[in-house]
């Protein structure tokens, strides 16, 4: 997600089963690629954004005109950045051969890619000079919280309901931990005394400041929203747990994108950090440091990626079937 900006406004929660297979279905853009449509005169980059969207788009169009320009030299491309407001939108532009390639956080990624089936993953993406990344689970440092059991009967808020960091992983590490959630719909609703209810921020600014002015809590964000915070700021809280590490960024094409035409934009992505021209331009779209191959291949980021949303998958049908 795109810190810069408040992006995605759509409200689809799969359950737990759902967000674990994506790590089984997640392929490669060679294997299984549906019939191929012609390639065209253009090289689209697809961002999801629900507010902003001229001021995204102009932030990403000089790094898909260099990738244009790279990738065919003699024949230009045409670099365009296509925004839209929710995943399935993006998902219907991927589906048209509108947008050739876009750029997520891991649950987003698999809406994409699993829930619509319409994108394969490429190469990682090491966004603020990040390749991985983990969710921290904060209080206000005089809360008298010490232990996630302690935010039972408590509200805790989350960035947005398609957020990995700031939702998903917190919401299921704290399952995993023995703990019900229930959504909320504001801070002055009613929290049973056995469980955690939560709302959500919309931004990771709101988040932090209702945490440190006490109207929640509790909050969840990124280690990396953790970093960038000013001292005073991050003096002010506890971090009570964190859950595992995953990609902090990926990048995925079209299905049915030409494989001449993956094979010279997952080259030109890789080189990109090598060129100074490309070195700037990648610093300029959130401290992007490159772009790396998944780690051991597509089948060793598999296992990477499913042992500890294994044990998350595990205390949430334990959780589920003992509701």
């Amino acid at each position: 997600m795109n810190k810069q900006f408040s992006v995605r406004s759509m409200k689809l929660s799969p359950g737990p089963l759902v967000f674990v297979l994506f790590v089984f279905c997640f392929g490669s853009p060679a294997a299984g690629q549906t019939p191929q449509k012609p390639e065209s005169r253009n090289l689209a980059l697809g961002i999801v954004a629900e507010t902003h969207q001229k001021e995204i788009e102009e932030h990403f169009r000089e790094f898909v005109r260099y990738v244009a320009r790279k990738i065919s030299p003699a024949t230009p491309l045409e670099g365009r950045v296509m925004v839209t407001s929710t995943l399935p939108d993006l998902a219907k532009l991927l589906d048209q051969g509108t947008v050739d390639f876009y750029m997520e956080s891991p649950y987003p990624t698999y809406v994409v890619n699993n829930v619509h089936g319409a994108g394969m993953l490429l190469l990682r993406r090491w966004k603020s000079g990040m390749a991985d990344y983990r969710s921290l689970i904060f209080t206000h440092r005089n809360s008298g919280i010490q232990r996630l059991d302690d935010l039972r009967g408590k509200l805790i808020v989350f960035e947005d309901p398609e957020s990995s960091s700031g939702y998903f992983l917190p919401k299921l590490f704290l399952q995993r931990n023995g703990l019900r959630l229930a959504s909320k719909p504001g801070l002055e609703a009613t929290v049973g005394a056995m469980e955690v209810g939560y709302v959500f921020a919309r931004t990771q600014e709101n988040l932090v400041d209702l945490v440190l002015t006490q109207k929640v809590a509790a909050g969840a964000f990124s280690n990396d929203d953790h970093a960038a915070l000013d001292e005073k700021k991050r003096n002010g809280i506890l971090v009570l747990a964190q859950t595992e590490l995953l990609p902090r960024h990926l990048l995925s094409v079209r299905k049915d994108m030409p494989l001449g035409l993956v094979g010279r934009l997952e080259k030109t992505l890789l080189a990109m950090h090598e060129d100074a021209e490309g070195r700037k331009i990648l610093q300029n779209i959130d401290g992007t440091t490159k772009f790396d191959p998944l780690p051991g291949g597509e089948a060793v980021m598999r296992r990477r990626l499913l042992e500890p949303l294994a044990k998350l998958l595990d205390a949430a049908m334990q959780f589920s079937a003992n509701s």
